[in-house]
C-alpha cells in the first residue's frame, strides 16, 4: 500500500470545484493519476495518498492562490465527509458531533490526525496532517479547519467564530493575514505549536437542525462496519506511521506504548513488519526526518526544542541524523530556507507572531 496511505474521493471534490470556478483544466491531471470519470462519480471509493497529493499540489500551482485551501472550503457539504458527515448531522449538538471525528474520520481517508482537548472554558480541536509535501501540508490544513467551521455553522444553521485559530505556518503578508481572520471571524495566530480551532464550550451545545437518533445508530453502525474492513487491509507500517504520527506532537512515544496502541506485543510488531521488509526504526526515522523539515521551515522552534521533540536525548544526536539526512546542519538548513523580509533580508517569524 501507497505509504500515504488512502483518501476518499469525496474529500476530493470540494478542491476540484473550486478549480472549477476558477476554470483550471482537472481532465488531463486525473488522467495522468489514473482518476477515472467512473472513479470521481462514487464519493465511495478511495485513491491512493501519493496521487491525493501530487493532484493538489498541480491545483494549487495553478491557481497561483497562497489560499487555495482555505478557499475550497466554501465547497464543503455532508458528502465531502463519506459516511462521517452524515453521522455528524444526525448528532443532538454540535459537541456530540465533535466526538465522532476522531472515531470515524479514517472513513474520509488517512490524510492525517484530529484530537480534542477539553478544559473549562473552552475546547481545542487539532489536526496533524499526514502528507509530507510542506506547500500542500499548509493549503489541507487551511482548508480542514476551514470546512469544519463551514460544516458546523452549516449544521447548526448558525455563524458562530472560534475564540482563535492557531497555525503552525509561517505568518503571512498583512492583507493574506486579513482574510485568514475574515474567514475564520476570529483572531489567528501563526508560528504556533498546533494546527487547531479553540472553541467556547457553549458552542458545542449548539442543537442540530435535523438529529435523528435512530439513523444515527444504523449510521455508527455501518460506519465501524467500514472501519474494520480499512484495517484488515491496511499494511502494519502505515498502521505504525499514523499511530506515531498522532503523538509526535507531543514527543516520540515508546515503542510498547505504540505495540499496545495496535493491539500486539513489540516482539510481535517488530516480526510483522519485517515481514513488510521494514522496521519500527526505519518508519521513526522517517517520520523523524520529515517533522524536522516541518518544524524548521514551519515554525520558530528552537532547535534544541526541536531534538526533545523528536525523541533524541541530546541536540548533538539530532544534529548529527540531520546531517546524514540532509547533508547539512538543521542551522543551515533553517538558514537556507529563511522567508525574505520586506527588505530582501532573510528572517524567520517569531514563534507568537499573529
Amino acid at each position: 500500500m501507497d505509504r500515504l496511505g488512502r483518501a476518499s474521493i469525496a474529500a476530493l471534490h470540494q478542491y476540484l470545484r473550486e478549480a472549477e470556478l476558477r476554470r483550471i483544466d482537472t481532465s488531463s491531471l486525473l488522467s495522468n493519476l489514473g482518476i477515472s470519470p467512473q472513479l470521481l462519480g462514487d464519493s465511495s471509493q478511495q485513491i491512493d495518498g501519493q496521487a491525493f497529493q501530487q493532484l493538489l499540489k498541480s491545483l494549487i500551482t495553478r491557481s497561483r492562490d497562497p489560499l487555495f485551501g482555505l478557499h475550497c472550503a466554501r465547497h464543503v457539504q455532508p458528502g465531502s465527509y463519506s459516511v462521517l458527515g452524515y453521522i455528524s448531522m444526525n448528532c443532538d449538538t454540535l459537541g456530540s458531533a465533535l466526538k465522532r471525528i476522531v472515531p470515524y474520520e479514517k472513513l474520509i481517508g488517512d490524510m492525517g490526525t484530529s484530537s480534542i482537548e477539553y478544559y473549562n472554558d473552552h475546547t481545542v480541536l487539532h489536526w496533524s496532517c499526514h502528507y509530507d509535501d510542506p506547500e500542500v501540508v499548509s493549503h489541507m490544513v487551511d482548508n480542514h479547519l476551514a470546512s469544519w467551521l463551514a460544516y458546523g455553522r452549516w449544521i447548526t444553521d448558525g455563524e458562530g467564530s472560534p475564540l482563535k485559530v492557531s497555525l503552525m505556518r509561517p505568518q503571512p503578508e498583512p492583507a493574506v493575514k486579513d482574510e485568514y481572520r475574515s474567514a475564520f471571524g476570529c483572531p489567528v495566530y501563526f508560528g504556533q505549536s498546533m494546527n487547531a480551532l479553540f472553541l467556547k464550550n457553549d458552542y458545542l451545545k449548539l442543537p442540530l437542525r435535523q438529529s435523528n437518533r435512530q439513523l444515527l445508530q444504523t449510521l455508527e453502525e455501518h460506519a465501524r462496519a467500514l472501519i474494520t474492513e480499512q484495517n484488515t487491509e491496511q499494511s502494519l507500517a502505515l498502521r505504525v506511521r499514523y499511530a506515531l504520527k498522532q503523538k509526535i506532537r507531543d514527543g516520540v512515544p515508546r515503542k510498547d506504548l505504540v505495540a499496545d496502541k495496535l493491539a500486539m506485543t513489540p516482539r510481535t510488531m517488530q516480526r510483522k513488519l519485517r515481514q513488510e521488509n521494514t522496521s519500527y526504526q526505519q518508519i521513526l526515522d522517517r517520520l523523524r526526518q520529515e517533522s524536522a523539515e516541518h518544524f524548521l521551515l514551519e515554525t520558530a522552534m528552537p532547535i534544541t526544542g526541536i531534538a526533545l521533540r523528536l525523541g533524541f536525548s541530546e541536540p548533538r544526536s539530532f544534529h548529527r541524523s540531520f546531517k546524514q539526512w540532509f547533508g547539512i546542519t538543521p542551522g543551515e538548513y533553517r538558514a537556507r530556507n529563511a522567508i525574505p523580509g520586506p527588505d530582501g533580508s532573510s528572517h524567520r517569524h517569531p514563534e507568537s507572531a499573529s
